[in-house]
């Protein structure tokens, strides 16, 4: 069973797919397109990303989730996956191109609300309150879009952790 951590930036999904990897020993997938980014943005000094960009990110996701899962692990932790990449496509471009949406896509998803506080990294974009809500907002329509279950994950850090391992445990997501 794959389960997919999606949401705004810094909700917490990192961190918890980290947390939890280590806790129960789920095979974790880190997030490919925080790795390209911090790359392409030391190599240019620009932290404008293309849609291309986005493409490679999405494909590298999808690359890394494929290698994971060949092993045929019971869970899967996905730190992210092609749908948060087409979340970030309707956000900075307006669009979201068919390939982002063609992805195989995750048994379960966890969506995070920014209901945290922020924390910039350096790689982050959509700190202030509006577009975090934007953000999120689209991340949940991306969700819709795909037809995938979700389970909301909110509240403080020890409420997202419990939230998230009842959601993983149960093996039965209510349907948004």
């Amino acid at each position: 069973m794959t389960v997919c951590f999606h949401g705004a930036e810094s909700t917490g999904k990192s961190v918890l797919a980290r947390a939890l990897s280590a806790r129960f020993g789920y095979p974790w997938v880190p997030e490919f397109g925080r790795e390209y980014c911090e790359d392409k943005f030391a190599r240019t000094g620009s932290t404008e990303l293309t849609m291309d960009d986005l493409l490679a990110i999405a494909e590298g996701q999808d690359q890394a989730a494929r290698a994971a899962a060949a092993s045929n692990p019971p869970i899967l932790l996905l730190d992210t996956d092609p749908l948060m990449t087409a979340a970030w496509a309707q956000m900075l471009f307006g669009e979201v191109p068919p390939a982002l949406m063609a992805y195989r896509k995750a048994a379960r998803y966890l969506l995070f609300k920014p209901d945290v506080p922020w924390v910039a990294d350096g790689s982050r974009f959509f700190g202030s309150g509006d577009e975090r809500a934007r953000f999120a907002a689209i991340a949940e329509t991306m969700l819709v879009r795909a037809k995938v279950r979700f389970a909301r994950i909110a509240g403080d850090w020890s409420a997202r952790e419990a939230a998230a391992i009842a959601a993983i445990e149960d093996g039965c997501l209510p349907s948004a």
